[in-house]
């Protein structure tokens, strides 16, 4: 008996099993299927009739002596087709007489039946004991399962102990090649190499757009699609995958390794994350008491910030930014609650790796701003000035540019800058409002917007809830509306009714004839109308407002009016 096989837990295939002495002193020979003598044998079972299918599930060398069926050729036949239909791995025939001696006969019938089948069919011309085939193959598998079985608690331990440690992606990566004994590749969503280990790794790296892309293969000539992989990072958001790029095939518990590499992978992350919860919720608590109260000095405030990771470059101009997510009245609001989590995250990291330093708070569902500044080893500065500006609005722009490829969209409001923090903590609140003004614009052309950007919308904005700007804004526009407001600007004693005012598009003709400043040409090309429609509907326009469009303040009045009425009427 091979005692090296038995405890070493490889995998038990036919070719391994004929080479057990008590086997290989039978004398087998192999009438079909050579070629698949290296299949892996799942089970060994042992059948007396031709009818056998019903009791395989795959995988498994059937033993018998075919004594029920062996010299008859259309029943050895069926029982071979029924072992390739289940799926087994193959058969050995006992062919022994009731003298022990060689059943020639039977061995020519069962050769016609195997002729041409993959099956491996073996042929036992000298009787021995099924039970002690059984016994030598069923302990190897046993042996091969308690292996595996070790294996993969080596595995579970290493993975939790990991987990447990907060190692980093590098570490987990280290630690997989090691086990795979192969070249282990971590990249982001974008292809960009985030960690790599094991032989060969530092090469793949180097020529890894050119791999993913389908440019070049790898040293064993697989291609992308060949690559064994794993996603990392939550269903709903997956950050990156872990893959590896080699001969994967031949190693063994690959699947079991990269799975569990990957859950690694993304518990580190979202401790990382769920820490960084916790330093927003706490410099979210720092900017709510420097905006509520009015005992904490710069100096004070200075000192909470740096214990909270805000450590910027000292006289340098720090700007208030405030993020505003777009969402429409049916959106989900836990998929907002995502987006803006995810968004915070990216944020913060981009900071990081750019040597910004952020303060960040909550404002409410779907917003949050922040205060930004330059990392220690930036240039100091000691007053504002243009050019301090200008290097703020580069920082922005850098952060920003980080965040291209996001799912989300949204719209970025800034506030004036300053080089205290209390005062620019101060400017969040007018950051907020030009947050909210830009996300009405019909077009968006900045990455993000400061008061000086949103003009009179970010006036109405500051205005919305005065009700006087409402009553203004009715008594302008009345006649459009129809009964909701109960104007008879005509004198005439009938209201138009709503009906009427929709019908007749005047409320959106005279938003066309603003945006236009009246220019006739222009409005009748983006109007499709003609000249003598265009004038009428001018006519019946002034008729129904009862003032002249000539008349630059009537026309102001009404441009402010219908601005306040999109946004908020």
């Amino acid at each position: 008996m091979d005692t090296a096989r038995e405890s070493s837990g490889a995998s038990l295939s036919i070719a391994g099993l004929l080479e057990f002495e008590e086997i290989k002193a039978a004398e087998p020979a192999v009438l079909a299927g050579e070629a698949g003598l290296d299949r892996a044998i799942r089970w060994v079972h042992i059948a007396d009739s031709e009818h056998v299918e019903r009791f395989l599930e795959g995988g498994e060398l059937v033993l018998t002596t075919a004594t029920a069926f062996r010299h008859r050729p259309e029943a050895m036949s069926e029982f071979l087709d029924q072992l390739e239909r289940a799926g087994a791995a193959g058969t050995i025939i006992e062919l022994v007489d009731e003298n022990s001696t060689h059943d020639e006969e039977a061995r020519e019938i069962a050769a016609a039946a195997a002729s041409a089948r993959e099956l491996p069919v073996i042929v036992l011309p000298r009787r021995v004991k099924f039970v002690r085939i059984t016994e030598l193959a069923h302990r190897s598998l046993l042996a091969q399962q308690i292996s595996r079985l070790e294996h993969a608690r080596e595995i579970h331990e290493t993975y939790t102990q990991l987990s447990l440690d907060r190692a980093e992606a590098q570490t987990i990566v280290d630690r997989t090649a090691e086990l795979l004994g192969t070249a282990v590749v971590l990249e982001d969503v974008s292809h960009r190499v985030l960690a790599h280990s094991g032989r060969g790794s530092q090469a793949l790296a180097q020529k890894w757009v050119d791999l993913v892309s389908g440019a070049s293969t790898t040293p064993g000539g697989h291609a992308p699609s060949q690559w064994r992989q794993t996603p990392v990072g939550l269903r709903s958001r997956r950050w990156g995958r872990l893959v590896v790029p080699g001969a994967a095939e031949s190693v063994a518990d690959l699947e079991q390794v990269i799975e569990r590499a990957g859950e690694a992978l993304t518990l580190t992350r979202m401790a990382d994350r769920d820490e960084q919860d916790l330093l927003l919720q706490a410099q979210s608590g720092l900017i709510r008491e420097i905006t509520d109260s009015e005992g904490i000095d710069e100096r004070s405030a200075r000192e909470r910030a740096r214990s909270l990771g805000f450590t910027p470059a000292e006289g340098a101009e720090l700007t208030p930014v405030v993020v505003r997510i777009d969402r429409e009245a049916d959106t989900d609001p836990t998929r907002v609650q995502l987006q803006e989590r995810g968004l915070t995250q990216e944020i913060a990291s981009a900071a990081s790796r750019l040597n910004l330093c952020l303060l960040m708070t909550s404002l409410q569902s779907g917003a949050f701003g922040f205060v930004l500044g330059p990392g220690r080893g930036r240039n100091r500065r000691s007053q504002p000035s243009p050019r301090g500006t200008a290097e703020a609005d580069d920082r922005l722009n850098r952060l920003l540019a980080e965040l291209e490829g996001l799912v989300a969209s949204w719209v970025v409001g800034v506030g004036r800058g300053s080089t205290t923090l209390l005062r620019a903590v101060a400017g969040l609140e007018a950051a907020s409002h030009v947050a909210e003004v830009a996300a009405t614009l019909d077009v968006r052309e900045r990455a993000f917007y400061r008061s000086s950007d949103v003009r009179i919308r970010g006036l109405l904005s500051l205005l919305a809830e005065d009700s006087r700007l409402r009553a203004f804004a009715e008594g302008e526009l009345g006649p459009l509306l129809g009964e909701s407001t109960g104007d008879d600007r005509r004198g005439d004693g009938v209201l138009p009714s709503a009906a009427d005012a929709a019908d007749d598009g005047l409320l959106d003709f005279l938003e066309l004839y603003l945006s236009h400043g009246g220019n006739k040409s222009a409005m009748a090309r983006a109007g499709h109308l003609s000249r003598p429609a265009l004038y009428a509907r001018i006519t019946r326009l002034q008729d129904r407002l009862g003032v002249s469009l000539d008349d630059a303040e009537s026309r102001t009045a009404l441009h402010v009016a219908l601005l306040w009425w999109r946004m908020y009427g």
